[in-house]
């Protein structure tokens, strides 16, 4: 059975860098074609496509956050990372962590993450 689960700060102040980890279990981030995502959703909208990084380390990033995103992996540990540098009340969301194995697809539960001073 697969699960994801995010963890991080659940309050991060304006210009610090909003740090989250999803870790997985039931299945390997580095399996042949996998690919592990990060997604918000702030209040009262729809759904935010952060990034992602497959199965071989590569990293894609929305071309709208890319300046400010940087997302990791351990793959010892079987976890990947989100970092969102110079926050604003802006990216006051709900992240979730994605994880794709063919045409398996797995969500994290959501964190809540506000962005305030």
């Amino acid at each position: 059975q697969v699960q994801l689960q995010e963890s991080g700060p659940g309050l991060v102040k304006p210009s610090q860098t909003l740090s989250l980890t999803c870790t997985v279990s039931g299945a390997s981030i580095t399996m042949t074609y996998s690919a592990a995502s990060w997604i918000r959703q702030p209040p009262g909208k729809g759904l935010e496509w952060m990034g992602a990084i497959a199965y071989d380390g590569s990293t894609y990033y929305s071309p709208s956050l890319k300046s400010r995103t940087s997302i990791s992996r351990d793959t010892s540990k079987n976890q990947f990372s989100l970092q969102l540098s110079s926050v604003t009340p802006e990216d006051t969301a709900v992240y979730y962590c994605n994880a794709q194995w063919g045409e398996s697809n797995y969500w994290g539960q959501g964190t809540q993450v506000t962005v305030s001073s």
